[in-house]
C-alpha cells in the first residue's frame, strides 16, 4: 500500500491511474503526468519522453505495475519511475481493487437517505428531492464531490449530502427556529448539479457544461425541471426558497455563488457546507501526515498546513 512508504524507499506496487494529463516541457519534449492511487491515498508521477503508445496504453482507469523510487517535489510526495507496465487479466487489475470510496456502503448510504426524506415534511420540498434523487439516483451515489478538493472519491457526492444533513439534524435540535424541512432538503440536493459538472467516480474530469456553467447553475437548472415536471409553481415562496439555498450555498460570489445567502437556512447550509469539506479535507492530510508534524498545504484550506497533534484523537489508522 501507498501509505506504508517514505521518501527513499525503492518498491515495486500495483496502483490505479485515477488521472493521465499530456503535457509538454518547456523545451517541448512530450510527457505524462499520473496521479496513481490505492485505497491508503495517491501519489503522481511523470511518464518523460513519452510516446504515442505510452499515451494510449496510460489512461485513467488502468492498472499499472511500477517499479519506483519514492520522493518529493513541493514538499508532496512524488514517484521517479524506473519501470511501468498495464497490468495483465491474470493480474490484479480490476479497478474497484484500488478506488477509494465511500466509508458507507451505496446500500447504507441509500437507507440512511431514504429514512431523512421522510423528515422532509413540507410536501413540495420532499417531492422535489424525490424526484430529483430518483431521477439522478445512479450518478449521486457513485460520482465524487470533487475531482481533487474534498469527498473525492467513489461515493462521495452522497456521503458529503449526507453528512450535512446529519449535522441539519443537530443544528435544529439545537435551534428550532431553523425549518428543519427546508435544511434537509437543500443539504440533500445541494450539489447535485455534480453529476453533470463531474465525468464520473473513474478519471474525474470538469465536462463542457461543468467548466461553462458551474455545478450552483446546472443544480438550479434541475430543480426548475423537477418542479415543472411536478407542476410546482416556480413562483411560489417555497419554490424560490428552495433554489435561494442552491445558488447561494458557496456563500459569496467569489466562491461561485450567484447570490450570498439572505435567509436562515441559506445561511446555515453555507455553513454547513464548508464545515464538513474542510473537515474532510483536514482529516484526509492529516491523517497523512507523521504524529508531531504539520501537512502539506491544502489548497481548499486556505492554503494552511495542519498539525497532527503527538496524542491526538487522529491516528493513521483512524483516518483509514
Amino acid at each position: 500500500m501507498l501509505n506504508e512508504h517514505k521518501k527513499g524507499d525503492n518498491y515495486s506496487i500495483y496502483l490505479l491511474i485515477k488521472t493521465a494529463e499530456k503535457r509538454s516541457t518547456s523545451k517541448g519534449s512530450p510527457y505524462i503526468r499520473l496521479t496513481l492511487t490505492d485505497r491508503s491515498g495517491e501519489i503522481q508521477t511523470n511518464i518523460w519522453d513519452a510516446s504515442e503508445q505510452d499515451s494510449e496504453n496510460y489512461i485513467a482507469g488502468k492498472v499499472v505495475y511500477v517499479t519506483a523510487i519514492q520522493d518529493e517535489y513541493q514538499g508532496k510526495p512524488q514517484l521517479k519511475i524506473q519501470d511501468i507496465r498495464l497490468a495483465s487479466d491474470s493480474e490484479p487489475s480490476d479497478p474497484s481493487i484500488y478506488e477509494i470510496s465511500s466509508p458507507i456502503s451505496r446500500k447504507e448510504l441509500q437507507s440512511q437517505i431514504n429514512d431523512l426524506l421522510f423528515q422532509i415534511t413540507n410536501p413540495t420540498w420532499n417531492r422535489v428531492v424525490r424526484n430529483i434523487l430518483n431521477k439522478y439516483a445512479d450518478a449521486y451515489y457513485e460520482f465524487p464531490a470533487a475531482k481533487k478538493i474534498h469527498h473525492a472519491f467513489r461515493g462521495g457526492l452522497a456521503f458529503h449530502s449526507l453528512s450535512i444533513a446529519k449535522l441539519a439534524l443537530k443544528v435544529t435540535d439545537l435551534y428550532p427556529q431553523i425549518n428543519r424541512s427546508l435544511l434537509l432538503a437543500g443539504a440533500l440536493i445541494h450539489d447535485i448539479g455534480k453529476v453533470v459538472e463531474l465525468s464520473g467516480p473513474v478519471g474525474t474530469e470538469y465536462t463542457m457544461e461543468g467548466q461553462l456553467l458551474g455545478h450552483i447553475v446546472i443544480g438550479d437548472e434541475i430543480i426548475v425541471q423537477a418542479a415543472t415536471e411536478l407542476g410546482f409553481d416556480l413562483a411560489s415562496e417555497d419554490m424560490i426558497l428552495l433554489r435561494h439555498l442552491m445558488i447561494s450555498h458557496h456563500n459569496k460570489p467569489e466562491f461561485g455563488s450567484p447570490e450570498s445567502p439572505k435567509e436562515l437556512e441559506a445561511y446555515v447550509l453555507s455553513k454547513l457546507d464548508d464545515l464538513d469539506a474542510h473537515i474532510q479535507m483536514i482529516t484526509d492530510a492529516v491523517g497523512k501526515t507523521a504524529a508531531g508534524g504539520f501537512s502539506e498545504k491544502i489548497f481548499g484550506a486556505d492554503n494552511l498546513s495542519y498539525y497532527h497533534p503527538k496524542d491526538g484523537l487522529l491516528t493513521d489508522d483512524d483516518s483509514k
